[in-house]
């Protein structure tokens, strides 16, 4: 029964997330309507719109300076109570084959729709000149990026930039030495375990605030865009999202297969980390209070340590559909047949490519910028993109954190390790 108060705390944090949520919306059209509309440059809505910024702001602060400290003391822990290499072998290796097989599953579903669908060809907007810059930095999906990303020269470096990957490379080494010493690394071990608590209960405090930031991000976007640009996008959109459901569908019934009835239940335990990944359009915001309910749903910490740091640079599966979707829609909206063969040789570039660029900003718009390129489809064809990312981005990072729960209970339950 001691975890019944979890349990109310949680569902009324959902309620008022999902009361945000539709604030946002009513008082972002409301304002879109308003002052939007005006033909001169509006102050009124600009001081609005940087309030509003500035409180989404300080919530995505402070949740990105727990998030260092919390993968490397998880992360140290976990490899400090496997105790030894080959169980780290085994689970990193369980974990990398799911993302890899869910990723590409993500991809071909994704190609498959665009081809059903033709999103592109249903458009009746003008088209951006060829020539015209997207806005985007210049970085290339190559192997010297993958590996400028992957080992870290200097870990105060990683975590100042929150460089996911590179945490949880050098996590890997300390840990794994950790558990080589023994009663030596004792001490270090309980710090950090209790460096973890410490800083779950900073992410109770941090999440009273999340309905705030999520109400004023909708609001922003909505004020912005106005909902009239559903209308104009509306098939792209909504094709977008069934592909996101019937993505998610999916990964409920692998889960299902192996978790049986739980999955429902672990549904039920995510809801809130989704709510708030859909709300700010960022899958990290909802790592922490992630990290805490699949420990609460059963699944081992020593796996979550792991398997969740790694899910966030390996396994995003909403990301990975959005790739082949835009490549595709864009080759369509410029009239450009893309063969079968093109189409898949395509898949196997981004399964590998979206690799490369693991904590880089907008790292999504990055790799399909790089891929449009490589197969000789207008790159300006993102500006198409740009006006809708954000409300693209929140059903992506939704998947993402979705993808990443069953990734941690599915390596659970096959270590045995799901309570």
């Amino acid at each position: 029964m001691s975890t019944s108060p979890h349990t109310s705390h949680s569902k009324h944090q959902t309620l008022y997330i999902a009361i945000a949520l539709i604030t946002g919306i009513i008082v972002g059209e409301l304002l879109n309507l308003t002052l939007h509309d005006l033909s001169h440059p509006n102050t009124a809505l600009n001081q609005i719109l940087s309030f509003f910024t500035a409180l989404t702001d300080i919530f995505l602060r402070l949740i990105k300076m727990i998030i260092a400290p919390l993968v490397f003391s998880t992360l140290v822990v976990g490899m400090a109570k496997m105790g030894n290499i080959q169980t780290v072998g085994r689970i990193g290796l369980k974990a990398m084959l799911w993302f890899f097989s869910a990723s590409f599953f993500s991809l071909l579903l994704g190609m498959l729709l665009v081809n059903v669908f033709e999103p592109g060809h249903a458009l009746h907007i003008a088209l951006p000149e060829i020539g015209a810059t997207t806005g985007l930095p210049p970085t290339q999906p190559t192997l010297t990026n993958l590996v400028a990303h992957l080992f870290p020269k200097s870990i105060v470096e990683a975590m100042a930039t929150n460089d996911i990957l590179q945490i949880v490379v050098f996590s890997m080494f300390f840990g794994l030495a950790c558990a080589a010493i023994g009663d030596l690394a004792k001490p270090v071990v309980m710090l950090l375990d209790s460096l973890t608590h410490i800083m779950l209960k900073m992410t109770g405090y941090i999440m009273h605030y999340a309905p705030v930031a999520i109400f004023a991000s909708m609001a922003s976007v909505v004020a912005v865009q106005g909902i009239g640009i559903l209308l104009a996008y509306g098939s792209f959109i909504g094709e977008f999202y069934l592909g996101l459901f019937l993505l998610c569908t999916a990964l409920t019934g692998v889960g299902f297969i192996f978790l049986k009835i739980r999955v429902f239940s672990l549904l039920r335990h995510i809801r809130e980390p989704m709510l708030l990944a859909f709300g700010t359009a960022s899958s990290e915001s909802a790592y922490p209070k992630l990290l805490q309910q699949l420990e609460r749903f059963g699944c081992d910490e020593k796996v979550c340590g792991l398997v969740l740091p790694l899910g966030y640079s390996f396994n995003l599966d909403g990301s990975m559909m959005y790739m082949t979707f835009a490549v595709l829609f864009i080759a369509q909206a410029y009239g450009i047949d893309m063969a079968l063969s093109d189409q898949l040789f395509m898949l196997l570039v981004l399964l590998f490519t979206s690799k490369g660029v693991a904590g880089v900003p907008r790292a999504s718009l990055i790799v399909i910028a790089a891929t449009l390129s490589q197969f000789n489809i207008p790159e300006a064809g993102l500006l198409l993109l740009l006006g809708i990312d954000q409300i693209l981005d929140m059903g992506r990072s939704a998947t993402n954190v979705f993808g990443n729960s069953i990734a941690a209970s599915l390596v659970s339950k096959w270590e045995k390790a799901l309570r």
